[in-house]
């Protein structure tokens, strides 16, 4: 059963250079998302951009939570979405006890040299409730991109 809950989105994106940042907080579930661009993996004259995101997820509540699954919804610079559902994270499905915290990064391609990432992972209780943690907005942008 998907419960409803309120949303904190301080959806707080800060540009350094080419990072951005973007910060939710659903039932006590906060998520830091970090994305810089690659040049390294990216080749611009076929098109084709690469951007790292780094996640952080701490359990700031007061009960155990796994993370089941995940969704993304990805825009492109030319309002191309295309969304990516699956189990866990990097192969794992995290158990996150109060004041735990999981970290992981991995990459996305784009076919622009910007776009928007956002999501929600479904998460579960011990008690077995499940929600949708809120992954708020962040930018994939290549630095000195024009968007």
């Amino acid at each position: 059963m998907l419960l409803a809950y309120e949303v904190e989105v301080g959806a707080r994106l800060k540009d350094h250079c080419s990072m951005s940042v973007s910060e939710a907080t659903t039932r006590g579930v906060y998520i830091q998302v970090e994305s810089t661009h690659d040049p390294a993996r990216s080749m611009p004259e076929q098109n084709h951009w690469f951007f790292l995101y780094t996640v952080t997820i701490s359990n700031e509540g007061n009960e155990t939570v796994q993370l089941l699954n995940r969704h993304w919804i990805i825009t492109d610079g030319d309002g191309h979405v295309q969304e990516v559902r699956g189990p866990g994270v990097v192969g794992e499905q995290p158990v996150l006890e109060p004041g735990q915290s999981f970290k992981y990064t991995s990459g996305c391609p784009l076919r622009t040299a910007f776009g928007f990432m956002r999501g929600t992972y479904t998460m579960r209780t011990e008690g077995g409730e499940s929600f949708e943690a809120q992954i708020a907005d962040f930018e994939l942008s290549e630095p000195y991109a024009i968007n």
